[in-house]
């Protein structure tokens, strides 16, 4: 595991642990997608309601899992535009890196947060246009997307609008606690039923 502040990658065991994290994570984001459209196409062929309660249920995870995966990636990307110091895990995690607070400024802080909801909402506007929101199912997959786009702004933002004034990131990071998370829930879910509302 590299440990030293250099910016990017060593080549060798971190580029290694990098493509097991994309492997895991983007095989996950697949999965779900070909679960919903084996769903969507059943209940398309049969119209069984359990079919049709399936395409909506791996629509959901579908949309949430693409949205998510993308949105940590571009957390990824924006580190090296940045020119940020992170390590690899060793570990596959949900986190793809780890940040390297005392090596970076607050300027790639930013660039690194703000990466992740611009990747967010292209998994949404991506997702959007792809799949027609024709029925329950492909409905929920949107619904899904903004879902997790909603929840990542609600805990992220924030930190980054709290930031401008402390000039320290870690610092208000920690301040996420349950309560966060709890309304970022509530929020994602609310945002959900409003994509509902006016796709559908």
């Amino acid at each position: 595991m590299a440990d030293n502040p250099e910016p990017g990658l060593d080549i060798g065991s971190d580029t290694l642990q990098l493509l097991r994290h994309a492997l895991v994570h983007f095989g996950t984001a697949l999965l779900a997608l070909c679960l919903f459209a084996a769903s969507d196409s059943w209940s398309a062929l049969t119209g069984w309601k359990l079919a049709a309660l399936l395409s909506i249920v791996t629509g959901f995870a579908a949309g949430f899992a693409v949205t998510t995966v993308l949105h940590e990636w571009f957390h990824l990307l924006g580190a090296r535009l940045s020119g940020g110091a992170y390590t690899i895990p060793q570990g596959v995690s949900f986190f793809v890196y780890d940040w390297k607070f005392d090596c970076n400024t607050v300027r790639q802080f930013y660039t690194m947060s703000l990466a992740g909801s611009v990747g967010g909402l292209l998994s949404v506007c991506l997702l959007a246009a792809a799949i027609a929101p024709d029925n329950a199912g492909r409905l929920s997959v949107v619904a899904g997307a903004v879902m997790s786009f909603t929840f990542g702004a609600i805990i992220e933002w924030p930190v980054l609008k709290r930031t401008l004034t402390s000039g320290q990131p870690m610092e208000e990071l920690s301040k996420i606690d349950q309560s966060v998370l709890t309304r970022a829930f509530a929020g994602g879910a609310v945002a959900a039923l409003l994509a509902c509302w006016w796709l559908g």
